[in-house]
């Protein structure tokens, strides 16, 4: 299996962390997405939409988006739960994450952190909707250690990539307690190294 992905971006690096904590024979194949490289046209063959993550299986199949990706990989691993409704609280965080979450959290960060602008550039919308997301997060941590409930999921895999890093797109992690705990405990079951 290749895996085909830059390890600037979250969503590339909730792949690689789900192949390594399950052991999961791949290949890295870098891909710089600032330099245009997911639209030359041998890659756009691979994703039409010419985005990382996509993985191109052994038997040549390709499958893009981080969420199904992982959604795929884990497939019979305890990362999803066996539960019919957990998996369904499971699912319901990762599409929360790519669209109350990402789109804020990881636009900030990467204005800031690649595009060098100052916090004060930052568009006051997406800000206020990265700490909604934010609070959203702290209100659930605050009543169960993980995401959807006792035990680390999926769900904790695809937030962990941008919250852990959002103090890189200007937000103050001071008021999350909760949120925290658990980007300290689930970077220790993914055997991760705390964020810088």
């Amino acid at each position: 299996m290749k895996v085909y992905g830059d390890t600037n971006s979250g969503n590339c690096l909730k792949v690689k962390w789900v192949c390594d904590h399950l052991a999961l024979p791949y290949t890295w194949v870098a891909i710089d997405t600032l330099k245009g490289e997911t639209r030359t046209a041998e890659f756009l063959k691979l994703n039409g939409a010419g985005q990382v993550p996509t993985v191109e299986l052994d038997d040549g199949r390709t499958l893009a988006q981080s969420n199904a990706i992982i959604r795929y990989l884990a497939r019979g691993s305890r990362l999803i739960p066996d539960d019919a409704f957990a998996q369904g609280k499971m699912d319901e965080w990762l599409f929360w994450e790519q669209y109350s979450h990402e789109p804020y959290v990881a636009v900030c960060r990467f204005q800031m952190f690649y595009l060098k602008k100052p916090v004060s550039d930052l568009d006051p919308e997406k800000v206020k909707r990265g700490y909604a997301a934010l609070a959203r997060m702290e209100h659930q941590l605050v009543l169960t250690p993980f995401l959807v409930g006792d035990a680390i999921t999926l769900a904790d895999i695809s937030l962990l990539a941008y919250t852990r890093v959002a103090h890189e797109g200007g937000f103050d992690l001071d008021g999350y307690a909760a949120v925290r705990r658990w980007i300290g405990e689930t970077e220790k079951f993914l055997k991760l190294p705390p964020a810088r």
